[in-house]
């Protein structure tokens, strides 16, 4: 069969690597053209347009490329209708996806899934009526979404697990590295990790790292290691870690996970990362003008955490410090809890616990790709 992938950024690129691979396995004359990235270029298939021409982030960014991404709009929508699919898959990145789910439902017969659902969960739910209206079949790797989506909008979901279960899983059992050639690798320390994983968009660093930085060298005792993001230059990050004791690691986030005592995270999956490699973590968000930002995240928002760890969960397992409540002082003492209360750290881990059991077992992709085949030839290409 021919598959057709629209991904947005990286994070989706990964997962839409392994759905294809999984794909593959379930329909091994699977024909792959995608609007993509280099992960979905080496499972095979034809890359029409790379997802860095795509992601403009932020208001002014949109508006200054507006021209560019309703030409990529109109690409797309040609190229697949002349390409003619049997199916097309939607991962993340709502803003482009939906508009090109709502085309494709009202001019061809092209059967429309959705893996990895829009978040409307946390805002803009009006978009459950679009959902409703042009996706075939929605595909959920968060366990809370069955009952927003089936429950509250009567609207039903396959849930397939989390992906990220098998990200991690599959680093940890090919992971063999000990903390000593780590460090040495690495030109670091003997002495115990903080990570920090400060965001992988320039807005995000600049909002975050600073304060992270400040409140970890107050613990002599530990030493900061930054999680370098893909895209990131190290010329970058110097601004902010010279004259510190910081030192920058790049494309090892996970090995880096693995020897940290304590991790301060920006919100987004590297909160379930950290999570599911039993670190404990504050979770930072920072934004200027905090206290307006935070009365408007109360009218706007419509979850009580931004964390997927606490959304999972569903109760506080870790500390959110968002816009006003992120300050130096807020941070350091999060840290003092953390280091210093075996207690608050064992309750961590437990919240950690818990949390990954709702999650279920590894194999998201396989069984997404299962499920997918198996509607393909049950409902829509007979």
């Amino acid at each position: 069969m021919k598959y057709y992938l629209i991904v947005g950024e990286a994070s989706g690129d990964l997962h839409a690597s392994h759905l294809m691979a999984a794909l593959k396995e379930e329909d091994p004359q699977a024909e792959f053209r995608f609007f993509g990235g280099d992960l979905m270029a080496a499972v095979g298939g034809t890359l029409v347009k790379h997802y860095k021409e795509l992601a403009y982030m932020g208001f002014i960014p949109v508006l200054l490329h507006l021209r560019t991404i309703f030409a990529n709009m109109k690409r797309c929508k040609k190229d697949i209708v002349a390409w003619q699919p049997d199916v097309l898959i939607l991962v993340d990145y709502p803003g482009f996806n939906l508009d090109i789910a709502k085309f494709i439902h009202s001019h061809t017969r092209i059967p429309v899934f959705y893996y990895i659902s829009p978040k409307i969960w946390a805002w803009k739910e009006y978009r459950i009526k679009n959902i409703r209206r042009d996706v075939d079949e929605l595909f959920s790797i968060l366990p809370f979404e069955v009952e927003f989506f089936e429950q509250k909008h009567h609207y039903p979901i396959h849930y397939v697990g989390n992906p990220t279960l098998d990200e991690v899983d599959a680093f940890q059992s090919a992971y063999a590295e000990d903390a000593e050639t780590f460090a040495r690798t690495n030109g670091l320390s003997s002495q115990p990790i903080i990570a920090l994983l400060a965001g992988s968009r320039k807005q995000e660093i600049d909002s975050n790292l600073p304060i992270m930085i400040q409140a970890a060298e107050a613990f002599p005792d530990y030493q900061p290691v930054l999680a370098g993001a893909p895209g990131i230059s190290s010329d970058y990050y110097q601004k902010y870690i010279e004259h510190t004791r910081v030192k920058v690691v790049f494309g090892k986030t996970y090995p880096l996970l693995s020897h940290a005592s304590v991790a301060l995270v920006t919100s987004g999956t590297a909160t379930l990362e950290t999570a599911l490699f039993r670190v404990p973590q504050v979770v930072c968000y920072y934004m200027s003008m905090g206290k307006i930002v935070s009365v408007l995240r109360k009218m706007i928002l419509k979850v009580k955490y931004i964390s997927l760890v606490n959304l999972i969960a569903g109760k506080e397992v870790v500390k959110e410090l968002v816009a006003d409540d992120m300050t130096l002082a807020n941070v350091k003492g999060e840290l003092k809890q953390i280091l210093g209360h075996t207690e608050y750290r064992k309750q961590m881990l437990e919240g950690y616990r818990q949390m990954a059991s709702r999650l279920g077992k590894a194999g998201a992709p396989r069984r997404a790709a299962h499920q997918m085949v198996c509607l393909l030839k049950e409902r829509y290409l007979r």
